[in-house]
């Protein structure tokens, strides 16, 4: 019996993935907007912020867990929503749902998940969010949220950087659709990956959960252009929960969604998939904490890799966190084992990270900002 695979980082966790998943599903996980610069400007400018560490500071007791939105999480980080799960382990959504109610930390369910959203907040035992894409007309998208309501759900995420889904090369070689359409290349490149294959047919294909319902169809790239804020305005009477706001890199539309009873903001580019020119999201994190002030609740994803990044970005100025793609490798490289161990990865290093700068909770991350020169 060979042992399972060690995680010791995301660069690891990132490489194991890449040898097990098919090609065509390696670089839908992996891929960003064009030829992938926008990603690297915001990795070089996570990777630019400086921590000042500190001495004889007692930081013998150092507490990692954090409000978010009325409840108290275990972890200063979450789970982004992610499409289509499933395709890096079959069950890999119920694993971050379980995942989610260990820590009792949020975990996006997406539009688009390869698990129903009932199901998943059954496994997160409630602590699960539902995102949300306002598509074609709105009908299909209000039926979603009715249905969210029912299934329990407390908290929507509006994602709104998605006007229309992205240009992404590398997928696009791959002849990636969702459904999946079977070709040679895609043939060849499933029998080339066995391990990853025989466990997918074993399981059945994923499929998108949410609209496994009759006359109901899903069009991965189906316009969501009309989108406005009078579809915001409707959205919020009709939904009695928190409401939160993703894809967002504008102050000035920060403050607008605020304005419009926005409960909280998620500062986000998509990892990058959407728009390879737009602003580093966690250079416009800071903006935008500037604008909306310091009680307001704002989220940050977009680039997380490590324990430290998690302090930088509330350095920055986010109360809250969320890991995306990282989940998706870690599953992928050794199932739910490697998934937890990423989770224990982070946290160790989120709290060794605190350690150095001379904090004990992740409130007293700003203090450890070194000024850029």
């Amino acid at each position: 019996m060979f042992a399972a695979p060690r995680i010791h980082s995301y660069a690891d966790a990132r490489a194991l993935a890449r040898r097990r998943l098919p090609w065509m599903v390696f670089d839908y996980i992996d891929g960003a907007a064009g030829e992938g610069a926008g990603e690297a400007v915001n990795l070089a400018a996570l990777s630019a912020i400086r921590l000042q560490p500190r001495v004889l500071v007692n930081v013998s007791k150092r507490e990692l867990g954090v409000p978010v939105l009325g409840h108290d999480a275990q972890l200063p980080f979450g789970i982004s929503p992610m499409g289509m799960c499933n395709l890096s382990a079959p069950g890999a959504d119920l694993m971050l749902a379980r995942l989610a109610a260990r820590e009792q930390v949020p975990v996006g369910v997406s539009t688009v998940a390869s698990t129903s959203m009932e199901k998943m907040i059954e496994a997160a035992e409630g602590h699960a969010w539902f995102q949300l894409y306002f598509s074609g007309d709105g009908s299909g998208t209000m039926k979603l949220v009715e249905r969210a309501k029912t299934a329990g759900y407390k908290t929507l995420v509006l994602t709104l950087d998605v006007p229309e889904v992205g240009r992404r090369p590398r997928e696009l070689r791959r002849g990636f659709k969702m459904p999946f359409r079977i070709g040679p290349w895609q043939f060849l490149d499933f029998a080339l990956h066995p391990r990853w294959s025989l466990s997918s047919l074993a399981h059945g294909k994923p499929d998108m959960a949410n609209f496994q319902i009759p006359g109901f169809e899903f069009d991965r790239t189906e316009s969501r252009a009309a989108a406005d804020w009078e579809v915001l305005a409707r959205l919020r009477e009709a939904w009695p929960g928190n409401l939160v706001a993703k894809g967002v890199t504008s102050a000035e539309d920060a403050l607008r969604l605020k304005d419009a009873g926005v409960d909280a903001i998620q500062v986000s580019t998509h990892g990058g998939r959407q728009l390879e020119a737009a602003p580093p999201p966690i250079l416009a994190l800071a903006d935008i904490r500037k604008a909306v002030g310091a009680d307001y609740p704002l989220f940050y994803d977009t680039g997380l890799r490590s324990g430290e990044d998690v302090v930088k970005a509330y350095a920055m100025g986010a109360d809250f966190v969320f890991f995306g793609r990282a989940m998706q490798f870690a599953i992928a490289a050794a199932g739910e084992d490697g998934l937890r161990q990423f989770a224990e990865i982070i946290k160790s290093d989120v709290s060794v990270t605190l350690a150095q700068i001379g904090a004990t909770t992740m409130a007293g991350a700003g203090a450890a900002l070194v000024p850029p020169a």
